[in-house]
This record gives structure tokens, C-alpha cells and sequence, in this order.
């Protein structure tokens, strides 16, 4: 154990150490001497060697060659703050051609790997062979946690919003919950309040500041590509019933994987609920959207929302359009189930 946190502290701490003196470098006499040529030289050391280090120590390791992109992105980000705007020659040569190439290379070998996952999945008839299950599992083998999260959710809405438009026809263990509950109507009705907002706020902020005016507009002009995204993705993730598992996913904004031999009961109500630890609604939507179907389960599960946040639960209502043929499908699973054991 102390071998490998000694090879992590070098692995890390050569590139960082790096970045540090590069950084004490600006704030030097002979830096503010020689601005010019030593610009150029932090800006390719930070862009290009620090990477090219960071390569060289993870070679040999399990660490995928993919986190060499964080060096890279770090790099600019600490270049753009050291480097005097006068000097930033290279550096916005750099952001202007080389990075859209990184990272449209870096969206294109993701979306391989999730297109070699799913080849994958489907050549086993009983494993779910769902896009966002599969680019979940793949940016969580390929980078860090969070960035894991964060890089699947922006995919996710793109990919749903704007490439996946093939009708999505349901299968015999496959039931929708947009049809009847009014959620799409309901989304669609905020993207043009959002714009409505982001033009009023436009016109008020452009009086006080251009900048800051742009930056809201741009923010609210992204909160609705991502609220047409999550729009979409309800329509092409419906719940499933597969083997042992219950898949339950509302869109891209939630879902949960249940063990069907840890359900206690299920039941077609309407009946308000007490939200609480124990109790959760599969909706993020609360209140807004009704349920109809209430499932109670064993042991405690966990819920996942937006950005790999986590609930946990014991009871959970959601809403199904085929509530009856939903209960009969499950019910008759678990009772099969319940015969093989």
C-alpha cells in the first residue's frame, strides 16, 4: 500500500510540481524581462510537456490514457491567468485549433467505447442494453467520478436531443409513462417561458453590462437545450421488466435498478404520499406530476438523480400509462421467480 500512494504521489506530483514552477516563473524579474520568448515557453510547457510527463509516468500503470485530457484542459485554464493578455499569441492559437480538435477527439473515442459497450450488452440477451447505461459505464471506466458524472449527462443530453430521433417502439417488457401524465407538455411549456425570461433579462442586463447581459442569455440558451434533452430522453427510456431486474428511469433525470425478489408489494394507487427518507417519488418533478403506481420493497434501494446524486428509499411511486398491464407483467415475474427458488 505504501509503494503504490508513493508511485500516486510521483505519478501526480511531477506534472503539479511542474505546473508550480511554471507558475513562480511568471512572477520573476527575468520573466517580466524577456515577456515575449518566456511566454511561449510557460505556454508550451503547460499545454504540451506537462501532458507529455504526465504520459510518460502512467505508461506502464492501469490509469487510463484518457486523464491525460484534465493535464491538458488545466493547462490552458492556469496559462490564460499567468500569461499577460499581450502575450497570449500561442496560447489562443492553441485554444483556437488544437483544443476543438481534442475535444471533438475525445467525444468521438467516448462514443466508440459506448458503441463497443453496447455490442457488448446486446450479445447477452439478459443484460440491458440501454445508450445512457452504457455511457455511464463507460466514462466511469475511463475517468474520475465526477467528471464521469458530469461528461455523461452533457453526452446524454446531446445524444437524446439531437441524434437519437428514431421512434422508439416498446417491447412486451417495456412500459412508457409520458403519454398520460401531461411531463412532456409540461417541458415543452417551460422552453418557451425560458425564453421569454432570457430576452426580458437581455434587454435589462445590456444597460448595465454587455458581458453580463450575453453570459445569462447564453445560460438560459443552454438550459434549454438541456431541458429538450431531457425532454427527449423520456420518450426513448421507457421502464423495463428484465430477468430479475426492474429498470425504472424517468429520462435521463432518474432511475433506479431494483431486485425484483426484494419487492414486498406492488400496488395501482393514486393516494397522496408523505415524501420522506423512506419514501421517494421516481419524478424529480415532485408534486408537479402524479403516480399511480406504488412499489414497497424489502430492504432499503438507492435512487440516482441528476449528476450521479443518490437518495435512498424503501417505497417509491411513479406513474406508468399502462398501470394494470405494468402490475400483471411484474406480479407474474415475481411469481415466477418466486416458483424457481
Amino acid at each position: 500500500m505504501t509503494i503504490r500512494n508513493s508511485s500516486n504521489i510521483i505519478t501526480f506530483g511531477v506534472p503539479l510540481l511542474i505546473i508550480g514552477s511554471m507558475i513562480l516563473l511568471t512572477t520573476t524579474k527575468l520573466f517580466k524581462a524577456n515577456p515575449d520568448t518566456l511566454s511561449i515557453g510557460v505556454t508550451l510547457d503547460l499545454l504540451f510537456t506537462v501532458p507529455l510527463v504526465y504520459f510518460l509516468l502512467i505508461r506502464k500503470k492501469k490509469i487510463p490514457r484518457i486523464t491525460i485530457v484534465p493535464f491538458f484542459v488545466f493547462g490552458i485554464l492556469i496559462a490564460s491567468n499567468i500569461i499577460p493578455q499581450e502575450n497570449q499569441f500561442t496560447l489562443n492559437w492553441v485554444k483556437t485549433w488544437i483544443f476543438p480538435i481534442i475535444e471533438l477527439g475525445v467525444a468521438s473515442f467516448i462514443f466508440y467505447k459506448v458503441r463497443q459497450t453496447l455490442k457488448k450488452y446486446r450479445s447477452n440477451a439478459e443484460t440491458n442494453s440501454d445508450f445512457f447505461s452504457a455511457l455511464k459505464d463507460t466514462c466511469h471506466e475511463i475517468l474520475p467520478s465526477k467528471i464521469a458524472e458530469l461528461l455523461t449527462m452533457e453526452l446524454a443530453v446531446l445524444y437524446y436531443g439531437f441524434i437519437y430521433w428514431k421512434k422508439k417502439t416498446l417491447k412486451q417488457n417495456e412500459f412508457s409513462y409520458h403519454k398520460n401524465s401531461g411531463t412532456i407538455s409540461l417541458l415543452i411549456a417551460f422552453i418557451p417561458i425560458i425564453g421569454i425570461e432570457t430576452y426580458v433579462i437581455h434587454v435589462l442586463l445590456v444597460k448595465w453590462s454587455v458581458i453580463a447581459a450575453w453570459i445569462a442569455s447564453i445560460l438560459s440558451i443552454y438550459t434549454c437545450i438541456q431541458v429538450f434533452g431531457f425532454m427527449k430522453s423520456i420518450l426513448k427510456r421507457p421502464i423495463s421488466i428484465e430477468g430479475n431486474k426492474l429498470y425504472l428511469r424517468y429520462g435521463i433525470l432518474s432511475e433506479s435498478t431494483i431486485d425484483i425478489n426484494t419487492i414486498k408489494s406492488v400496488s395501482i394507487s393514486s393516494t397522496d404520499l408523505e415524501w420522506n427518507d423512506e419514501i421517494k417519488k421516481l419524478s424529480p418533478l415532485g408534486d408537479l406530476e402524479s403516480h399511480n403506481i406504488v412499489i414497497t420493497l424489502k430492504q432499503k434501494n438507492t435512487l440516482t438523480g441528476l449528476y450521479g446524486t443518490k437518495k435512498s428509499y424503501s417505497t417509491i411511486a411513479f406513474f406508468i400509462d399502462n398501470k394494470e398491464g405494468f402490475k400483471t407483467k411484474l406480479e407474474n415475474t415475481i411469481q415466477s421467480l418466486t416458483n424457481q427458488l
